[in-house]
């Protein structure tokens, strides 16, 4: 699919100009002064600010925490992150006591498939860390979880003093 945005004012860090922006599916293609090319849509962007979406990198989307859970599930937390301009959060998924890292990720994958408005990535908040876990994150890095979250606090629940 073709989205050609027109006369759109593009900030930079270094100018500010008036341009076009010609998107291929979900990648910006071509910029450049009054293209003339085909598109399956057209919008018209004139005096208008033309910006990427947004990254908000701290979201709890389902998080139990304390014997309830935050507000929003993936379906309404996404879609109201669009509403804002956000196009890409990353939430903390949580490995449960007892089980592996790798379980706890897959979890977060079960709750944000197929409800997702936008795109997303994890966190990761271990409970427990073992000799040889450091295997499994180097793996988890591979998968694209990138950062991880030890906690020193909540002793009980994310608590881990093993460390």
């Amino acid at each position: 699919m073709k989205t050609l945005i027109k006369s759109g004012r593009i900030v930079t860090a270094v100018d500010d100009y008036t341009a076009d922006i010609l998107i291929e599916d979900e990648t910006i293609s071509i910029i450049g002064k009054m293209l003339d090319m085909e598109a399956d849509v057209i919008i018209d962007a004139k005096n208008k600010l033309v910006f990427p979406g947004g990254i908000d990198p701290h979201t709890h989307m389902e998080l139990p925490f304390g014997g309830t859970s935050s507000s929003d599930d993936f379906f309404t937390g996404t879609r109201a992150a669009a509403f804002g301009g956000t196009t890409t959060i990353i939430d903390f998924a949580v490995q449960t006591k007892g089980e592996s890292m790798t379980a706890g990720v897959d979890a977060w994958h079960k709750k944000a498939e197929g409800k997702c408005a936008i795109d997303y990535g994890f966190h990761l908040i271990t409970t427990e860390f073992e000799d040889g876990d450091e295997r499994e994150m180097y793996q988890l890095m591979d998968e694209g979880i990138t950062s991880f979250k030890l906690f020193m606090a909540y002793p009980g629940v994310f608590l881990a003093d093993d460390a």
